[in-house]
């Protein structure tokens, strides 16, 4: 039995200003572009389906489409919701949705009721468990001694009575320990959110969401799927994919990827203004695509980030690494202040940022600017 793995959405996702809508219009083309040629049994996501619990009237309406597809196919997709969801919102009319082949999973309740798919081998059950916390699982079990979120999970597992004779999916939404995190993903502090890999021992496979690269934890069959796209420059070097999961006999599991390449893809750039403006430079490169620019001039240039984006048209994040940025001065003003004209603060203040005094052009558009705020035009 074969089954698309896929997690993280992000449906609604922004970078800065940017709106990523397009770029996940075009990813998930490909991924339906994907089952037509793989043709698998199920395709199972991860959670984090939107990138907020109240996600955009634009998000909902690419989910419908999506899952339309996907109905249309006739494939049968089982999706939980993630921390960035709402189980109630996302879960929404899914009683109905079901007989199209579409399973959401409800919010936790304390009961997860296996869905089942049979081939020449026998039965696959899949079990679908949202992102909990132990508040979820404590409200289900008052009995239970459940302190953290490893209990949670763990006691969660213990009351779906799986039969280990048979061949078991779990697809949940956790942080494992040992999992590689980058700057997208929403990590509690000191690990309190950790679970240990030994929880899920009794799963042939465990189709995991929360951690945007593609990698698996302590054995193949505990997997994330990673995110189909880059969500932040911590991504940068990802390789996105869909993971292929190929269930045969009871204990026989192979896994695959299948690489995906983004309409825009997140590019990190280091050099100075002018190297960088060069057409030599910048003409084989996609200036499409979403840029984080690292100047190294050691004076900063006025208005750089505007006359950057004249070429770099999705620049999202600007920053310079040069003397006053490596060496971080901590400015200490030691003497009274009403002593010096204010130009002269303005000096004493940019050379001890900067490692040297303003230049004449420098300190006459400080001039200028002084003068506006003494006549209340600034």
């Amino acid at each position: 039995m074969k089954f698309l793995h896929l997690a993280d959405l992000h449906l609604g996702k922004k970078l800065d200003e940017f709106s990523m809508i397009e770029d996940q219009k075009y990813i998930l083309l490909k991924i339906l572009n994907i089952i037509d040629e793989e043709q698998p049994d199920g395709l199972i996501i991860a959670g984090d389906v939107y990138d907020k619990p109240y996600p955009s009237v634009e998000a909902v309406e690419l989910l419908n489409q999506f899952l339309n597809a996907l109905a249309q196919r006739k494939l049968e997709t089982f999706i939980i919701s993630g921390n960035h969801d709402s189980a109630e919102r996302l879960s929404f009319a899914s009683k109905l949705i079901d007989h199209a082949g579409i399973h959401i999973a409800r919010a936790y309740s304390g009961v997860v009721t296996p869905f089942e798919l049979s081939d020449k081998f026998g039965t696959v059950k899949l079990y679908l468990l949202p992102f909990v916390k132990p508040v979820h699982v404590r409200q289900a079990f008052p009995d239970e001694e459940i302190a953290t979120y490893n209990d949670a999970v763990s006691t969660a597992i213990n009351h779906m009575n799986i039969n280990t004779d048979e061949r078991n999916v779990l697809v949940t939404h956790q942080f494992v320990t040992g999992a590689k995190t980058c700057d997208s993903e929403e990590i509690s502090v000191g690990g309190t959110d950790n679970i240990d890999a030994s929880v899920f021992d009794g799963f042939d496979y465990v189709a995991l969401g929360h951690i945007h690269s593609p990698q698996s934890i302590t054995r193949d069959t505990l997997r994330y799927a990673g995110s189909p796209l880059k969500y932040s420059f911590s991504e940068a070097g990802h390789k996105k994919s869909v993971t292929v999961i190929e269930l045969a006999q009871k204990g026989s599991v192979e896994i695959s990827t299948i690489p995906l390449i983004p309409k825009h893809d997140l590019i990190e750039l280091k050099g100075s203004y002018d190297t960088l403006m060069s057409k030599a430079f910048y003409e084989n490169l996609n200036l499409d695509d979403y840029y984080h620019i690292t100047l190294t001039d050691e004076e900063d240039i006025l208005d750089a980030i505007n006359r950057l984006r004249t070429v770099y048209a999705k620049i999202l994040r600007l920053d310079y690494d040069n003397t006053r940025t490596r060496t971080h001065n901590v400015i200490d003003i030691n003497h009274s202040v009403d002593r010096l004209q204010p130009i002269d603060l303005v000096n004493e203040l940019y050379e001890k940022q900067n490692g040297q005094p303003l230049n004449e052009l420098q300190r006459e558009y400080a001039m200028s600017q002084i003068e506006k705020i003494w006549r209340g035009e600034a």
